[in-house]
């Protein structure tokens, strides 16, 4: 499985971007997954509504990872592992890069209207509540950068309702409002994604998924918004597994 860092383009898959070069996580040399202390750690403490708790060891990378469902988000200081996977939805990864914090959310849709309880799914509620932890976490407005992942036209036939499309606009529109430079994406196209990132170093990794994935990555989609559609706006996260 080969990811890749940096920018992507729409035509062609060469190494991207801003920052350091990404070819692989540091890791010590290890046969099984350890114990980890600080899974353990994150998994006893509490979690807010729609941060992600699906904590684990990545044998691929050697390293703890979180793994962030539709409608979730998380925030952290140091090189845990944050895990997507995006069909039409899209991943905005943010980083201070004073503060070497960063996060990443995943949204289904630009907008929930009014009355809508289940905001981590929508994009104008899901990117206030990553700014809004990120400042807590002692980053600032003035120096956050983005990377933008997701909004692929993933299904044959769904092209009418132009969702990966609207997403995209929606985050890009957003992003040049709130003046945070986008250093990094890879969006649009026909591909799902899987997606990686690192928020104390700002470092991130796209792989594109062959086509057949998506029914897989799409059907996950449509059973977390089936799920978030049963939940109150009190129950948290949305767990999948």
């Amino acid at each position: 499985m080969a990811f890749l860092a940096g920018n992507v383009s729409a035509t062609s898959l060469s190494p991207l971007v801003a920052g350091p070069p990404m070819s692989h996580l540091p890791a010590p040399a290890r046969t099984s997954p350890p114990r980890s202390s600080r899974i353990e750690q994150l998994r006893q403490q509490g979690r807010r509504p729609g941060e992600a708790s699906f904590f684990f060891y990545d044998a691929f990378f050697k390293a703890d990872a979180v793994k962030v469902l539709p409608g979730e988000y998380f925030v952290h200081d140091e090189d845990l592992l944050i895990m997507t996977t995006l069909g039409s939805c899209i991943a905005a990864c943010l980083w201070d890069r004073n503060a070497r914090v960063g996060g990443m959310n995943h949204f289904m849709l630009p907008d929930a209207g009014l009355g809508a309880t289940d905001g981590g799914r929508y994009g104008s509620y899901a990117m206030e509540l990553l700014i809004n932890e990120l400042l807590k976490r002692g980053a600032s407005r003035g120096t956050l950068e983005a990377k933008v992942f997701g909004g692929g036209a993933v299904m044959s036939g769904m092209s009418s309702l132009n969702v990966g499309e609207r997403n995209t606009a929606f985050v890009l529109d957003y992003l040049a409002t709130e003046r945070i430079p986008i250093v990094s994406k890879d969006v649009l196209d026909i591909y799902p994604r899987k997606v990686c990132f690192l928020p104390h170093s700002g470092k991130a990794m796209v792989k594109r998924l062959a086509p057949t994935s998506a029914e897989a990555v799409v059907a996950t989609e449509r059973d977390a918004a089936q799920k978030a559609r049963t939940t109150t706006s009190a129950g948290g996260s949305v767990d999948l597994f």
